[in-house]
């Protein structure tokens, strides 16, 4: 059982339509109920549902986010991309970076950098996500990838109280493989150990579940978690808050 004040935060990906919203009625009705306990509740939809889903918090604790977020800082020719500030105007308080569905879309640190900048300026709280290959893992590589994705992506940057750490390792995201407790123990330590001032909260990413919670909520360097395919189910997203107070 772990009284740490936990982040869940949600990461619909690319699902989700207008029906969806009704489907977040009894994750509302979770989240004010004494359940809940230290646990943060935020949901980080696709951009055409963001406008339903505040609407649909309006009365509740629960916060959004996007998913990305262009590097410009002001209005610009970028056809089919949306900037932070766009996202701040529409009531996001959160932003997903560096995902490695968005990196391997070629995504680089630096590009990385110049959005994580951006967001920190339109006053999002960013949610930096740094993890390694199956291959790179395999090479022993894992400190070195991490390393380098945290000391570029966040260069320049000095103050870091409203950036969130999010590790997931690729080769558990979407395959049910998860790192071995005292691996991830051992990974979480060496992150937090790259900063030397206070480090950021740092929440682990990659195929978590309500199954796999019981064994991920005993590390106790973990600060919350991003949830992908569960979180688009209620009751799962609801049933790993519960199991990781329980």
């Amino acid at each position: 059982m772990t009284n740490k004040y936990m982040y869940f935060i949600a990461n619909w990906k690319m699902y989700g339509n207008l029906s969806s919203v009704n489907t977040l009625n009894k994750v509302i009705e979770f989240s004010k109920s004494k359940e809940i306990n230290k646990g943060r509740l935020i949901y980080c939809p696709p951009y055409t549902l963001i406008g339903s889903f505040l609407k649909k918090f309006k009365n509740c604790q629960i916060d959004i986010g996007a998913q990305n977020c262009h590097e410009s800082e002001s209005y610009g020719p970028y056809t089919g991309f949306v900037n932070s500030y766009m996202l701040k105007n529409i009531g996001a308080n959160y932003v997903i970076i560096g995902h490695s569905e968005n990196r391997d879309k070629d995504e680089n640190n630096k590009l990385i950098n110049l959005k994580i900048k951006s967001a920190l300026k339109a006053k999002l709280k960013v949610i930096f996500c740094i993890g390694e290959t199956l291959a790179e893992k395999r090479k022993k590589k894992t400190q070195s990838i991490l390393s380098k994705q945290i000391k570029v992506g966040l260069d320049k940057v000095k103050n870091k109280s409203n950036i969130f750490i999010a590790y997931e390792p690729i080769w558990a995201i979407g395959t049910g493989i998860v790192p071995k407790s005292k691996d991830l123990l051992k990974t979480i330590k060496f992150i937090k150990s790259k900063f030397k001032d206070k480090s950021p909260k740092v929440l682990y990413g990659g195929s978590v579940n309500p199954q796999n919670i019981k064994n991920l909520k005993k590390i106790n360097n973990i600060d919350g978690f991003l949830i992908g395919g569960a979180s688009q189910n209620a009751k799962k997203f609801i049933d790993i808050v519960k199991k990781t107070y329980s």
